[in-house]
């Protein structure tokens, strides 16, 4: 049976923006296996407008790379949080950045994502567990976090749920 942990955007108490540029993607937030496997099984995600008079949308993408996402800026530290109180800590590390501010490992390939409103819930949740995009424990590998939207800076949060 695998741990299972949670990574929240709303940890940190940033508050999450679209890119400035409508249909530029942005890298927010990324995850690395440390001593064991670590699949995402779970993105939950959702806009955080207030009284818009159109209706946008934000694109949620997962993408793993071959190599990790590098911090060329002020990332901040993001503590994969356990479901069970009793687990032990997660060997993954995660991290989170409010300007896009990672270079992008090498070799993305697309593992999954969802849209969700610009004030609304959207979510993705892998149907079985064959189906849990997976990194190798102690590789140079990352799941990242990029969003999009047509309408620029657009609020949102996310949370991811991994195992080990």
């Amino acid at each position: 049976m695998p741990f299972v942990y949670n990574s929240s955007s709303a940890e940190n108490g940033t508050n999450f923006t679209t890119n400035g540029v409508a249909n530029t993607e942005s890298d927010y937030f990324f995850i690395k296996s440390g001593a064991r496997n670590v699949g995402v099984q779970g993105l939950y995600v959702g806009g955080k407008g207030a009284g818009l008079t159109s209706i946008s949308g934000i694109a949620y993408r997962l993408k793993a790379f071959r190599s990790t996402a590098t911090v060329i800026n002020t990332g901040t530290a993001l503590v994969p949080r356990p479901r069970d109180p009793g687990a032990q800590a997660a060997k993954a590390t995660a991290a989170t950045s409010t300007g896009a501010q990672f270079t992008a490992g090498t070799g993305p390939v697309y593992i999954g994502g969802c849209v969700s409103g610009a004030a609304g819930p959207g979510g993705w949740v892998a149907p079985n567990a064959d189906s849990v995009p997976t990194l190798e424990g102690s590789a140079n590998q990352s799941i990242d976090l990029f969003t999009a939207s047509g309408t620029i800076s657009l609020n949102f949060e996310f949370a991811i749920e991994h195992i080990e």
